[in-house]
């Protein structure tokens, strides 16, 4: 540069892009939730608690609906043993026992497993409500 040069023009100043810092935000109502996950995550004793009273109500669930199946279908036979006349009894020229063995025991085996599907639906729906309750 010579002195008969003239001197630049000065920029104008960029404005520079706003940066918005955001610190994490604590809420109370989350907190209960939280600390439930976090001793589900973690498996610490009240998480393992949680959990095995969830395992408890299905196997609950089971064997009870288990039982229903036991006794619907496993009952059939002790029936047509102590009432003969019963066994000996033919619908649309099929025998009773095997119309109620053969045909009607699939749909009662359907119906006993679609409640079995809702109901530990419900049972799981309970527990993650249970775990994500907020704080009263």
């Amino acid at each position: 540069m010579t002195a008969d040069d003239p001197l630049p023009a000065p920029r104008a100043p960029q404005p520079q892009p706003r940066v918005r810092i955001v610190l994490a935000e604590v809420t109370r109502r989350d907190s209960r939730a939280g600390r439930t996950r976090t001793e589900l995550a973690q498996q610490t004793r009240v998480g393992e608690a949680l959990v095995r009273g969830l395992v408890r109500a299905q196997l609950s669930l089971a064997l009870r609906l288990s039982l229903v199946v036991l006794v619907g279908l496993g009952g059939l036979p002790g029936l047509f043993a102590i009432a003969p006349t019963v066994g000996r009894v033919t619908v649309l020229g099929v025998n009773l026992p095997w119309l109620l063995l053969g045909v009607v025991s699939f749909p009662f085996l359907i119906a006993v497993g679609w409640a079995y599907v809702r109901l530990a639906e419900r049972n799981e729906q309970d527990f993650t409500d249970l775990v994500e309750r907020p704080e009263r």
